[in-house]
């Protein structure tokens, strides 16, 4: 039996789901092309993406408690996040950038932890919970902004601007989970 009924929860587990799929091909090629002295980063982190998808799939499919799913993708993303953005943030030629992309990555930690740390977690609005995609999304946009925009382009720089928006999109799916139950 499937946790959800209607059709727009359908699809945004639907996208999470292509985002997984997307992810995992992504991850493969990078290993396969670049190498694992290159790509074992992003092999790390998709790890960690993979974990998130696959609580989603059980949580879609009643096998998880709403308080278990919400605090293991919350953790999960939060290790992301931690070193993704923060620990092991990708090198940016604009210093503005980068410190605002730092500054909003603490910032997604912190919302994200007071998420999942509230013992009455359902009384987390809405709006609070859309906040944490859309700092993500930022985030995403900011990285896009300078590693196209501004970095000489190689090969790499599709590989990795693929990566980067792949966190944004399972935010999304993580999200819309999260809020069917508030």
């Amino acid at each position: 039996m499937i946790r959800f009924k209607n059709r727009l929860k359908l699809m945004d587990v639907s996208v999470t789901s292509v985002a997984a799929m997307l992810s995992v091909g992504v991850m493969l090629y990078g290993v396969a092309h670049f190498g694992l002295e290159v790509a074992w980063f992003e092999l790390l982190l998709n790890l960690f993406y993979i974990a998130c998808l696959v609580m989603t799939g059980l949580y879609f499919f009643n096998r998880l408690k709403p308080d278990q799913f919400n605090y293991w993708c919350s953790l999960c993303l939060g290790v992301t996040i931690l070193l993704r953005d923060i620990l092991f943030a990708p090198e940016l030629i604009s210093y503005p950038l980068r410190l605002t992309c730092l500054t909003l990555s603490v910032w997604l930690l912190m919302t994200l932890t007071y998420f999942y740390s509230r013992k009455d977690w359902k009384s987390y609005t809405k709006r609070n919970l859309w906040m944490i995609f859309v700092i993500d999304m930022v985030i995403a946009l900011l990285y896009h902004y300078d590693i196209y925009y501004l970095e000489p382009i190689d090969e790499y720089t599709d590989y990795l601007l693929t990566e980067i928006w792949i966190r944004p999109t399972i935010t999304y799916g993580l999200v819309a989970c999260f809020i069917s139950e508030t």
